[in-house]
């Protein structure tokens, strides 16, 4: 059994080095900063009490990235069994903030990567659209790179589940990014 010292400095070697991807990635699970910042510390509260479990030399990163979507499906979980009426002005404040910060006039892009448009705020109001359990299976296999076998387990569902969810979450992201396309007077077909 490892002592408390030494469980410390396995805990921070193991999962420091993650600290900007679990950023990211509760960033993009929660709409404010403040929310990610809680997230982000609950998952790392998480992660250090049951860092015992953790077998040495495994994927620490996937261990740790599985985390905050837990957290966040349990707390939507929570939130839909708990509705909490929010006052209007707080409403129309968020609603102000979310039409500020649209992306209305987008310069045409002459020579967009795929890193350029996955960052990009349509991209990710698309993401977010997203049913919560199509989102989780994107995030994770194709945003952080976790395998279709390490996102089933995160996920807790079989792997023909994951790649379903995949497939449709795939389809309507490319629909909704084809439809901003056209928008902007660019072709979703190739070569032109």
């Amino acid at each position: 059994m490892r002592g408390a010292a030494e469980l410390r400095r396995s805990f921070e070697a193991e999962a420091l080095p993650h600290l900007d991807r679990l950023w990211a990635a509760a960033r993009r699970l929660v709409l404010q900063d403040a929310d990610a910042e809680d997230l982000v510390q609950e998952t790392l509260l998480r992660a250090y009490r049951t860092f015992r479990n953790f077998t040495p030399g495994t994927n620490s990163r996937a261990w740790l990235l599985t985390i905050p979507h837990s957290v966040f499906v349990n707390r939507r979980q929570r939130a839909r069994l708990e509705p909490q009426a929010r006052p209007p002005e707080e409403l129309e404040a968020e609603a102000i903030r979310f039409l500020v910060a649209e992306d209305w006039e987008v310069p045409l892009i002459e020579a967009a990567s795929a890193e350029a448009w996955g960052l990009g705020r349509t991209a990710a109001a698309a993401l977010r659209s997203l049913p919560e359990t199509q989102r989780a299976a994107v995030l994770l296999v194709d945003v952080e790179g976790f395998t279709y076998e390490e996102a089933a387990r995160a996920l807790d569902c079989p792997i023909g589940t994951v790649r379903s969810r995949l497939a449709r979450a795939r389809r309507r992201l490319a629909a909704d990014l084809a439809a901003y396309a056209r928008t902007l007077g660019l072709s979703a077909r190739t070569g032109e």
